[in-house]
């Protein structure tokens, strides 16, 4: 996504919890976007445990669904990723799992789902930058979205909406999807992780 005339993040830092869910946010747009290259499945076998920010979810929660990402990415051959990827989400003629969320959030009239989440956009001046090919409903753009959110300084209102009513009503069907399906290996881990992120997140947006 680019901005056309949207107002821009302030010059601050922003507080480490939010930033931590931004750059959560980041990463899941990138892991899903294209196939995990060798430098960024290397950051991650790196990274800490903590590096979620969440050791309150314990080993079932978030920190187990991250040790077992970076145990995943620790043991993947970047060809056997960018095969399983183009098998699951590309594919010859019809993907085993589309990544774009109106076929999740509205699968009877996807097309009012994508007209809200462009209306929504364009309120914000966000808009789809010329070379880029997905659709606006893409699981990697509606993630990135959430980060500009939080990066912006948007009020949590602002975000708990687009939250429910774009991310996570078509990310939870989507994700389950790539679990179950046959060819996912490791992109089952993935899912995993950000299904946990996303439960997080719903949670907190629920309690405030």
């Amino acid at each position: 996504m680019s901005e056309a005339g949207a107002e821009q993040p302030e010059a601050a830092a922003l507080e480490p919890e939010e930033q931590a869910r931004a750059n959560l946010y980041g990463l899941v747009s990138r892991l899903l976007y294209a196939p995990a290259d060798p430098n960024l499945l290397a950051e991650i076998s790196r990274s800490p445990t903590d590096e979620t920010n969440a050791g309150e979810e314990g080993e079932g929660g978030l920190v187990g669904a991250w040790r077992d990402l970076r145990e995943a990415c620790r043991n993947a051959y970047p060809a056997i990723v960018r095969q399983e990827y183009d098998g699951l989400f590309i594919g010859v003629g019809k993907a085993a799992v589309t990544p774009y969320l109106s076929a999740y959030a509205e699968p009877q009239s996807p097309e009012l789902y994508l007209l809200r989440l462009r209306e929504q956009l364009d309120a914000w001046g966000l808009a789809r930058r010329d070379a880029v090919f997905e659709v606006e409903d893409h699981v990697s753009g509606v993630s990135d979205v959430m980060r500009w959110l939080i990066e912006g300084r948007r009020s949590l209102a602002e975000q708990r909406a687009f939250f429910d009513s774009f991310l996570h009503v078509g990310a939870m069907p989507f994700l389950a999807a790539v679990q179950h399906a046959p060819t996912s290996v490791f992109y089952r881990h993935v899912a995993g992780f950000v299904r946990s992120f996303l439960e997080v997140e719903k949670a907190a947006f629920e309690m405030d």
